[in-house]
Formats: structure tokens, sequence, C-alpha cells
């Protein structure tokens, strides 16, 4: 899989009924520098709208990373919002669902063309 040099975009998920967000509808880009089956990881640069998600990300991988009891029942909480809110953008155009994690200037997602379905990957 030759995705080295590959542009993902992060972009603000359409909303059912409102024209798209062109000044705050990007989140930001990841330029694509690791592909270790099924993840791809890569360089974050922010966008315009990436302040107003900012902080989803930070909970949701801190919450990813607790352990205690109720963390997971937590992240998968945090994690709807970013779903709910983000669509990650392949160069052959949006995929059908992913798993995002960004810290700083690092992303690292995999990601289907088809629902997971019920279990989804944590890590």
């Amino acid at each position: 899989m030759g995705c080295e040099g590959e542009v993902w975009r992060v972009r603000r998920a359409p909303e059912a009924g409102r024209a798209a967000d062109t000044e705050f509808g990007d989140i930001g880009e990841i330029v694509i520098d690791d592909a270790d089956f099924p993840w791809l990881s890569g360089r974050f640069r922010a966008g315009p709208g990436y302040g107003a998600v900012r902080d989803l990300f930070a909970r949701e991988l801190a919450l990813a990373e607790a352990d205690d009891a109720e963390h997971w029942t937590r992240w998968e909480a945090a994690y709807a919002e970013i779903e709910r809110r983000v669509q990650l953008v392949s160069p052959e155009g949006p995929v059908a669902e992913f798993l995002l994690h960004i810290r700083g200037d690092r992303a690292w997602f995999r990601w289907s063309d088809a629902p997971f379905g019920r279990e989804r990957a944590r890590d």
C-alpha cells in the first residue's frame, strides 16, 4: 500500500439541511509518513476549523489512555461526538468510517469504506 506522501483531509462533517462551511470546514490535513497496517499516521497541519474540535480530540485521547473501570464508556461517548462533527477524506473521497487520534502535530488513524460494525478497535 503506497500511502506515504498522501494527503488526507479532516473536514467538518456535513449537517443535514445546512450549507457547507467553506471557512471553518477545513479542520486540517494529514500528510502520511508511516503505514503500519491497519494504521496510517502522519504530520497533522491544523486548519481554521481545528479550534472547534481540538478539545474533543484531547479528551478522546486522554480517555483512550485511561485505566479505570468506566473509561471505555466515557471514551465511546467522546468519540461519538467526534464522529458526529468530523469527516475524514482520503485522496479518493470521504471514507465511511474511521478511528482518528490527533496529538499536537501528529495524527494516526484507521479507516474503512464500510462501517466497522458494533465492535470498534480502540487502539
